[in-house]
């Protein structure tokens, strides 16, 4: 039974799942960043998935990319998996700026996190799930 990591869990705001990945918007307001975690049990690797599920989470992640391309405003954005911290399968879609407080370095650990306000939440949830109406399901 698949069960979202700890950290994964107090780190990040629930919008939702995709029919393999529960969407994850990572509590820091400095950066849009969205997380797909599939939901598999005890899954680390994406070589490890099988392969109509891999093919599944790039999809995801294409249509995340191109809806976050189109709602924020960014330099760069970097897909990333890494896993260093939380082994559970998860990918990091994280909207870079070349002012952005990290920049050019790694967003994780550079300086504690700056949580959304309940209203900025709201409108982000709101705004995925008109984005994703006929994919996303809430809970």
């Amino acid at each position: 039974m698949f069960e979202l990591d700890p950290r994964l869990r107090q780190d990040t705001i629930d919008c939702g799942s995709f029919s393999l990945c529960r969407l994850l918007l990572m509590n820091d307001c400095r950066y849009p960043w969205f997380i797909l975690v599939p939901q598999r049990e005890n899954l680390r690797e994406i070589h490890h998935m099988e392969e109509v599920d891999r093919q599944q989470l790039w999809v995801e992640s294409v249509q995340l990319a191109f809806w976050m391309e189109r709602f924020f405003t960014f330099d760069k954005l970097n897909v990333a998996a890494l896993g260093n911290i939380v082994s559970q399968l998860h990918l990091h879609h994280v909207g870079r700026t070349i002012n952005d407080t990290a920049w050019p370095g790694p967003v994780w650990g550079h300086q504690p996190a700056i949580p959304y306000s309940e209203q900025e939440v709201k409108r982000l949830q709101q705004a995925v799930l008109v984005a994703f109406a006929d994919m996303l399901r809430r809970g």
